[in-house]
């Protein structure tokens, strides 16, 4: 019997024919322990500067890819350099926000609204505290408002007078102190200083 055995893996290389290369030998290697490469979700695409450069020249799009929760894509810093970005994939933004949806409507009759206002906080905290990094503010920023939405409209259908309105359900977010989106990790640590404009 075979069970699952679920690893994620990223390798990089310079040259095509490497990564080739390296793919038929990590499939002969795990062959060896009954292991095997999924083939959904197994591919060698071109990534990085050269492979953007190539790319505009054919008039396309470079090509992007998903890796623990983030679309990696080609992009530039504000002096036109080079740079690999990630936002939050689409699947998982939409995935994340179901659960939420889920969890506030199977939770709202059984709580107070002060400690269901506290749980969700902690959910969305731990929301940014993983995908708060760099680049990703427009992601984060969108799921902080479409969780606030949620909030707001699952703890007015506790019952059927409303419970709040748009003021006392802010008053009641500060007091609980929803979170912010703020950078918790830096992923470029190679940064510029201002005023910089070598790539």
């Amino acid at each position: 019997m075979r069970f699952p055995c679920v690893t994620h893996l990223l390798a990089c290389f310079q040259y095509r024919e490497d990564a080739a290369r390296f793919l038929v030998e990590l499939k002969e290697r795990l062959e060896k322990f009954h292991l095997e490469v999924e083939p959904t979700k197994t591919k060698l695409l071109k990534f990085g500067r050269f492979a953007q450069e190539d790319a505009e020249r054919e008039g396309k799009k470079p090509e992007t890819f998903t890796f623990l929760g983030f679309t990696h894509y080609c992009g530039q810093t504000r002096y036109g350099c080079f740079k690999v970005k990630r936002r939050t994939s689409k699947k998982k933004f939409r995935a994340k926000l179901k659960e939420m949806k889920a969890w506030l409507k199977e939770t709202r009759c059984h709580q107070k609204a002060g400690a269901l206002l506290r749980q969700a906080k902690a959910k969305l905290r731990g929301h940014l505290n993983y995908y708060a990094i760099t680049d990703n503010g427009p992601m984060c920023e969108s799921y902080r408002f479409q969780v606030t939405q949620l909030l707001f409209k699952w703890l007015n259908r506790r019952s059927q007078r409303r419970s709040y309105n748009w003021e006392r359900f802010n008053d009641a977010l500060a007091w609980v102190g929803w979170p912010s989106v703020r950078l918790v990790h830096n992923l470029d640590p190679f940064r510029r200083t201002v005023g910089s404009e070598n790539c």
